[in-house]
């Protein structure tokens, strides 16, 4: 008579219950006190994530697809009890890192989305064109510099710290999300992250180049555009009025119109509608545009950065989605 196999129990498992920064390329291993019968179905992983399983030993071990377990993610593994065999049910949870926001600057950097280019200590320390690869260096990036792109001014160096969060982060992230069907927040969430490991292992590069614009208010004022490292633009503008001034400070571009009918409320209380043309918003309501005006170069618009025709033109061009307009006071 063959003796009957003690109550399978679940004795381990790795990444241990609540862990947490856990790299979600690596595998989940559940081990028991005897191997775990052909007939009893694997544990679950939840949320759903593509990979296979395999027993080894006492272990079921979880293999994640190319593209791991994504950043910031809580994920519960549980058994369920399965007759005479599973007597009592399993539930663990443990949760993913979050992604690299250096390795995120070095991607962006990598395919042209920052003014910056970034270069790896070692020579293939991500291999090209695997997801898995660039899956596992999300988690933890790899050695290298970044190098600035010549011809842009000083005051977008101050705006950028390798490591850190920031905005010229946020529009670059921006640009890549237009770029890639997705609506542009200037957030690497989950959806960018994916779309980025893709992008990466397949080598794709931003084809709009990086502008930075900025809109001075000192007489005259005025609007610079510097694109891939040099100046391509220079030309009288209108800033706000006192009584409706442009914000100060810098902002990203989010939303682009050949043209449009721009409405809103006078300072007086009257309404406007007015048609408008080459239309750049980069904060709120207000905007880099053609407006027709006798003058340019002193306060006169309800908020925008007013432009004579060809120069407005010139700019919707020059400003991709993402990009930086600081506005100097």
């Amino acid at each position: 008579m063959t003796a009957a196999l003690p109550p399978l129990r679940v004795v381990s498992s790795s990444p241990a219950g609540r862990a947490g920064h856990v790299n979600g390329t690596r595998p989940v291993t559940i081990t028991f006190n005897e191997p775990l019968p052909a007939s009893v179905p694997f544990p679950r992983l939840s949320p759903s994530v593509p990979g296979t399983w395999r027993r080894s030993g006492n272990s079921a071990i979880f293999t994640p697809g190319a593209s791991g377990i994504p950043g910031h993610t809580s994920v519960t593994v549980s058994m369920p009890k399965t007759g005479t065999v599973v007597r009592s049910a399993y539930r663990s949870t443990f949760s993913t890192a979050r992604y690299s926001t250096l390795r995120l600057q070095q991607l962006l950097a990598q395919m042209g989305y920052l003014p910056l280019s970034w270069s790896p200590r070692l020579k293939g320390s991500v291999a090209p064109g695997s997801v898995a690869a660039q899956a596992a260096a999300a988690f933890s990036p790899p050695a290298g510099s970044f190098s600035w792109h010549g011809g842009y001014p000083g005051q977008l160096h101050g705006m950028w710290k390798a490591g850190s969060a920031n905005l010229v982060d946020n529009g670059a992230i921006a640009a890549f999300e237009n770029d890639h069907g997705l609506q542009p927040d200037g957030v690497a969430g989950p959806k960018v992250w994916k779309a980025l490991l893709a992008a990466a292992a397949k080598g794709k590069r931003n084809s709009h180049g990086y502008s930075y614009a900025v809109a001075s208010e000192s007489t005259p004022e005025s609007l610079t555009i510097w694109h891939d490292g040099r100046e391509v633009l220079s030309s009288p503008a209108n800033t706000g009025q006192a009584v409706a001034p442009t914000a100060t400070g810098t902002f990203w571009v989010y939303e682009k119109l050949p043209y449009q009918i721009m409405q809103g409320t006078n300072p007086g209380g009257s309404r406007y509608s007015d048609p408008v043309q080459w239309v750049s918003y980069f904060n709120a309501g207000e905007a880099v545009h053609y407006f027709d005006r006798g003058s340019y170069g002193w306060p006169q618009s309800l908020g925008c950065v007013e432009l004579p025709y060809s120069e407005a033109e010139e700019s919707y061009h020059d400003l991709p989605y993402g990009s930086l307009v600081s506005v100097d006071p």
